[in-house]
């Protein structure tokens, strides 16, 4: 194919030589024709580009760095998530990955991430592949006029077909990595064409600079609205329903994964939305569903044999199956991303212990404590002998995205919250009436009615108790949920047994606070969990 006759940016900052075959700017469908004639992926039967991520189909932690310098030595949470790497071993795998992309075709595009344009930063991401450059243009803010002769403030390099000879010298795990540069504002990602790399490692930055340089709140949730400008936000880990209760017919969707907030609402980082497609129904998920057109990126999915019409339900590939998409090929979004201060803030965590009731109402210094913990819950695999759930804490709700320490996020919840009328619920997805594998998963559609019950206030209303373990004030009533399913001790067989499981869950939310170390205020570890004394047998 042809290179563009369009301007192209000088890309010599990054060690890529000056080349007739650099892409720039270029429209979807030029794209997505290059892609298909490139062998990178298929046309699916709804329009969408179907490519395949190779080897790597979701991110891998292990092999995240960022670069340890004067900016970061003393600012960064270092540990098994922000592993460090010298600024020397950073230059030549910079060099090294501009060599690699030099003289090849490149797809590179000019983005923005940050709705708000107080808190925005621009984006120059070069890809080595064009689906990759569909990501990037789904992802990010679209600008009205990109200029090829101005450099953005950052730039993110893609190079999935590069692996670097000789890992261990450089410090990395292996030849495959990503590596966040704050001095430098570059991003390397290479070996991997896993898209979600790019989208995350912008995330991280994000969460660097806006929390540390302009006190905005970074936040790994969704976000929906109404037309009264009732905003609400909808934080969780992976199986918690985050993306399921955002997405409601009633409401409009500001994002469906992460925000800023100032003190002027709320923002969107990103300008569309990367769904996951497993299990993927019309009747389910109609919004998401027909998201799938053209425009659109599905990742290592599978098509019906002898068509060219996704099978959602093969996870033969992978079950991170995934879907990319502006945010327009949602109806009625806020495109522009931006929004009021929220009035609820849901906590979504899949409790497989099935101790924490359906729902609680917080305190601040309780919101702090929960966000920190960022607690769910893994159900048993099939390893034999293995019974018990596995409890899953991710600091904020987004541990593998966090450059800094909690407590600066948490803190800075607290101030937000303290600025604003903000009711903060902890609720849960998971299980009741037992843990898994005795209890059941609570249904939906009570979830749904708890959720709209919190956002018309009538929730706040009723009567509330207070659990002996957690502290969690809980409401004794709810239109449309049966009082036994709110008290989560009420359908036990046995109450003994309840609060053993109770008593399990709490000693694991002290034991991962522990890891935080001084740096947590008296007032948040003064709301942890009280592990009851076993009743003595009489």
């Amino acid at each position: 194919m042809n290179a563009s006759k369009k301007a192209i940016p000088k890309l010599d900052y990054l060690f890529i030589k000056e080349s007739e075959k650099v892409h720039y700017q270029q429209s979807v469908a030029e794209l997505v024709e290059y892609a298909v004639l490139a062998g990178e992926g298929t046309l699916s039967e709804s329009g969408a580009l179907a490519a395949d991520t190779g080897r790597f189909t979701g991110r891998t932690p292990y092999d995240r760095f960022i670069v340890s310098d004067a900016l970061t030595e003393n600012t960064v949470w270092w540990g098994d998530i922000n592993q460090p790497i010298s600024t020397a071993s950073f230059e030549h795998l910079l060099e090294e990955v501009g060599a690699y992309l030099s003289g090849r075709d490149i797809f590179v595009r000019d983005a923005v991430a940050g709705a708000d344009p107080s808190y925005s930063i621009g984006i120059r991401a070069v890809t080595e592949t064009a689906y990759q450059s569909v990501f990037v243009n789904n992802l990010f803010i679209r600008p009205a006029s990109p200029d090829p002769s101005a450099r953005p403030e950052w730039s993110i390099l893609a190079a999935p077909g590069y692996c670097c000879a000789d890992p261990e010298r450089y410090g990395l795990h292996h030849p495959n990595f990503v590596v966040i540069n704050f001095t430098r504002k570059v991003v390397l990602v290479a070996g991997t064409g896993y898209t979600g790399e790019i989208k995350k490692g912008i995330f991280s930055v994000m969460n660097f600079i806006l929390p540390l340089q302009e006190q905005v709140l970074s936040m790994h949730c969704a976000a929906n609205t109404d037309t009264q400008g009732h905003t609400a936000l909808f934080f969780g880990l992976s199986g918690t329903g985050k993306t399921t209760l955002s997405a409601d017919r009633d409401r409009m969707l500001v994002g469906d994964d992460e925000h800023g907030w100032s003190d002027k609402g709320i923002f969107n980082f990103e300008g569309g939305c990367y769904a996951k497609c497993v299990g993927l129904d019309e009747s389910k998920e109609p919004e998401i569903f027909h998201a799938v057109r053209f425009g659109a990126l599905v990742e290592n999915i599978r098509y019906v044999p002898g068509t060219r019409s996704p099978n959602y339900d093969d996870v033969s590939k992978t079950e991170n199956t995934r879907v990319a998409y502006p945010i327009n090929h949602i109806m009625d979004s806020v495109t522009i991303g931006q929004a009021s201060a929220p009035k609820d803030i849901f906590f979504l965590t899949a409790d497989a212990f099935g101790v924490l009731p359906p729902v609680s109402l917080l305190s601040t210094t309780q919101a702090m404590y929960h966000f920190m913990s960022g607690y769910t819950a893994k159900v048993a695999g099939t390893e034999e002998g293995v019974k018990e759930p596995k409890a899953v804490f991710s600091a904020c709700f987004g541990e593998a995205f966090l450059p800094l320490h909690p407590t600066h996020y948490a803190e800075l919840l607290r101030q937000r919250l303290a600025d604003n009328a903000v009711n903060v619920w902890l609720v849960n997805t998971g299980w009741i009436a037992g843990p898994y594998g005795v209890g059941r998963r609570i249904k939906l559609a009570y979830t749904r009615s708890i959720i709209k019950a919190a956002l018309t206030g009538v929730l706040k209303e009723t009567a509330f108790n207070t659990h002996p373990v957690f502290g969690l004030r809980y409401p004794t009533s709810c239109p449309d949920v049966p009082d036994a399913v709110l008290d989560p001790v009420q359908l036990w067989p046995d109450e003994n047994a309840y609060y053993a499981k109770a008593n399990q869950l709490a000693k694991l939310f002290i034991h991962n606070f522990k890891r935080y170390g001084q740096e947590v205020s008296k007032d948040v570890l003064d709301v942890s969990p009280m592990v009851m004394e076993p009743t003595p047998l009489v």
